[in-house]
């Protein structure tokens, strides 16, 4: 199978550096297309969305930026596989449940995927490290202006792109940022946060979009209209308030570190003692066990080097990760678990204990709040 090519190696996204990468996990961009005068995906019958599939993917396959495209017909794909594309973000947990007349094609760096007759007759994305918002923008403009001569899509004078939720009409694009919050969790802010950033017309939501739980101290931030701004607008007022939440994730660890230094220390010593030992971690646990980890790899606890085998495992540590890299029989759940911590303790084994002295050291030099 082609997705073998997907399964082998970690996304660009995820092993590049990028701004703001300690917090910023990724940027994602999105934009939604229809085909004008064809029924949309839920309601188009079969023979009509196969018909969609082969114009829209003979087009996107034929795009300058996308060299060696990785490309499958979603009936071609085990159930396993295309939980794998969830689990990398490459396809939504809607589009996984579809078969005959759905598609997915990829590029090989895993950073372009483009989703047909998911809800819409096509959804492109772009996905980058750290805070890149404008450089997903910039390669998904080149793609949509590539396309429009040889698909025609469905546009109106004055209310834009059409698609098959009312909420996306307007330019299509959805933008959103993965930030990675402990320290706002930790200290019990983060509900402040999110109450605040609804406020304004933004969505947070959890590690796979909407409906999805924050495991692992893990929320997407993004854009909820795409009707009176344009992409640029869009985009300027996502970064200004992801730059804020950043801000305020900064000071929530700077806070720990001057007042709650010991429990702080102790989370982390509890996360690498659990992880360095386990026989059994579920994937929730393993998440938020992690999460603990990487903060660690921010405050200089651990060496940066492991900065990237402790992100990938945010996703080797997944389900279906797990299932397809073990190439058995449908594993129970205890078994997903005993494999998943030994996965853990084999990536943890050269990561030395947390360097303690950096905590009391980090502590002494932030400078105290006047009460």
């Amino acid at each position: 199978m082609k997705i073998s090519r997907i399964t082998a190696r970690a996304g660009k996204w995820l092993s590049e550096d990028g701004p703001h990468r300690q917090i910023v996990v990724s940027s994602r961009v999105r934009l939604a297309r229809n085909l004008r005068d064809k029924p949309f995906p839920g309601w188009a019958k079969k023979a009509e969305r196969i018909e969609v599939l082969k114009s829209v993917r003979e087009a996107v396959e034929s795009l300058a930026i996308m060299d060696e495209p990785i490309a499958e017909n979603l009936e071609a794909l085990s159930p396993l596989e295309k939980q794998v594309l969830v689990e990398r973000h490459l396809i939504s947990r809607e589009h996984a449940a579809k078969g005959v007349g759905s598609a997915v094609v990829m590029n090989g760096s895993q950073t372009l995927s483009f989703m047909i007759n998911e809800e819409d007759h096509l959804r492109m994305q772009a996905i980058s490290s750290g805070l890149q918002l404008e450089k997903g923008f910039t390669l998904l403009d080149a793609a949509d202006t590539e396309l429009e001569p040889m698909l025609d899509f469905a546009y109106h004078a004055r209310l834009g792109y059409l698609t098959a939720c009312p909420t996306n009409v307007g330019t299509g694009m959805r933008a959103s940022a993965m930030l990675h919050l402990p320290a706002l969790v930790m200290s019990d802010q983060m509900n402040k946060v999110i109450n605040s950033v609804n406020k304004i017309g933004l969505a947070v939501r959890g590690l796979h979009g909407e409906g999805s739980e924050a495991m692992g101290n893990l929320f997407q931030v993004s854009n909820q209209t795409t009707l009176g701004e344009t992409e640029l607008d869009i985009i300027e007022r996502l970064n200004k308030v992801i730059l804020s939440v950043i801000e305020h994730e900064q000071n929530a660890r700077a806070v720990l570190l001057e007042r709650k230094a010991i429990t702080l220390l102790d989370q982390i010593g509890r996360a690498y003692g659990v992880m360095s030992h386990a026989h059994s971690i579920s994937s929730k646990e393993a998440l938020n066990l992690l999460s603990v980890i990487k903060l660690g790899v921010d405050l200089g606890l651990f060496p940066e080097a492991h900065r990237l085998p402790v992100d990938a495992l945010f996703i080797e540590t997944q389900p279906a990760h797990l299932q397809k890299g073990a190439q058995a029989q449908k594993m129970t759940a205890e078994e997903r678990d005993s494999l998943r911590a030994a996965l853990i303790r084999a990536k943890l084994g050269d990561v030395p204990e947390p360097d303690i002295a950096k905590i009391a050291i980090r502590a002494s030099n932030t400078p105290k709040n006047d009460e």
